[in-house]
Formats: C-alpha cells, sequence, structure tokens
C-alpha cells in the first residue's frame, strides 16, 4: 500500500475563520486554559468594552464553540466555557498553527 507524499505546506483553508481573528482567539485561548470564565474577568482580562467581547461570545456561542450560564444567586452573572465542540475547534487550530509554525522555521 503506497503512502501520499506529505506536503511542505499547510492548508490555510483549514484554519477555523471563527477562531482565527484576534479577540476570538484570545477568549479560546483564556477558556481552553481555565474550564469557567465570568463575563467581567473575560473583559478584565482582554480589555475590552462590554459590546465588544458581546459580539465576539456571541460569535463563538453561535458556532457552538463556547457555551453561556446565568447564575442569578446573589447578582446576575454570565459565565462562559468551551463547550466539546469548541474544545476540538480550538485542538484543530492549534494543530495547524504548529504546522505553520514547523513550516516557517525549516
Amino acid at each position: 500500500m503506497s503512502q501520499k507524499p506529505t506536503s511542505r505546506y499547510v492548508d490555510f483553508s483549514k484554519l477555523d475563520k471563527t477562531i482565527h481573528e484576534k479577540a476570538r482567539l484570545s477568549i479560546m485561548a483564556l477558556l481552553a486554559a481555565k474550564a469557567e470564565w465570568s463575563f467581567q474577568d473575560l473583559k478584565s482580562e482582554l480589555d475590552m468594552s462590554d459590546g465588544n467581547l458581546i459580539t465576539h461570545l456571541r460569535a463563538l456561542h453561535n458556532s457552538d464553540y463556547v457555551s453561556m450560564e446565568k447564575d442569578m444567586e446573589k447578582r446576575p452573572q454570565s459565565k462562559y466555557a468551551l463547550t466539546a465542540t469548541g474544545r476540538v475547534a480550538f485542538e484543530r487550530y492549534l494543530e495547524i498553527m504548529e504546522q505553520i509554525l514547523k513550516m516557517s522555521k525549516s
């Protein structure tokens, strides 16, 4: 059985456009590092406005990459986490980025 030759080049079309945007990549990286983040903690960590952060979280939520839970106990607070789909998408994104790094070093 013959194997396909491996390409020295990366298939850039496989980069997830939803994740690739700078703000969404930052959100995904934070959510991958810690199981759950509150809206206020994300806002503070990323130094983003409410509207900007909400827009990017909505795009990630609409792609089923991020889940949102409203906690109404003491004061209303939204918490965000990666979904299983989001974790897989982020891992695939990182794999492609690693290929790009390897290609640029060779």
